[in-house]
């Protein structure tokens, strides 16, 4: 990737001190999703190693997940599978639990989702932690997916959450990193 890309897609993303919590710079992708040429730019990255293979679906990740997943599940001709917290799916679905830093959540997507053997994209905005990532992996894996990679904008490298994913057997794209919480 080049260095004009990583350029613009660093100056598009808004940094917001001390948010959700003191000491944490939040990197706000909201501004983007705004920039259309940013956004164009960002997700034909995302999808450029794939184009013209076998992508069965690409599963995003709630909520900006959905939008970058979105996007690239249009260019790629592939389908679109909500992962989402419990209780947001209207049929018959799949869950999994995974901890939080202050207790534990879950996840879910619906049954019929995937297709065993369904080569699959995983996609959200940022990898920071990775335990929300690790849990979509393990949900997908539970399905019979065959991740084929785990595509972000954002990496923070310093979390460490990269290293959960590629333990787990699954390749890791990212975009840009930025040092720090």
């Amino acid at each position: 990737m080049d260095s004009t890309l990583k350029q613009t897609l660093v100056e598009a993303i808004r940094n917001i001190p001390d948010y959700p919590k003191p000491g944490v710079m939040f990197r706000d992708i909201t501004t983007l999703l705004g920039d259309a040429r940013a956004f164009r730019r960002a997700v034909d990255e995302l999808v450029h190693p794939y184009a013209g293979g076998k992508v069965d679906q690409v599963a995003g990740i709630e909520a900006r997940g959905f939008i970058i997943g979105g996007a690239m599940a249009h260019q790629l001709s592939s389908g679109f599978v909500p992962i989402r917290k419990k209780g947001k799916l209207p049929h018959d679905t799949v869950r999994i639990a995974y901890s939080l830093e202050y207790g534990v959540d879950e996840m879910e997507m619906h049954r019929d989702a995937i297709v065993p053997g369904d080569k699959v994209l995983l996609v959200d905005d940022l990898i920071a932690t990775g335990g929300t990532a690790e849990a979509a992996v393990k949900l997908l894996q539970q399905m019979g997916a065959d991740i084929v990679c785990a595509c972000f904008i954002i990496d923070l490298p310093d979390l460490a959450g990269r290293r959960k994913l590629e333990a787990l057997g699954v390749n890791v794209r990212t975009l840009i990193a930025f040092e720090g919480h």
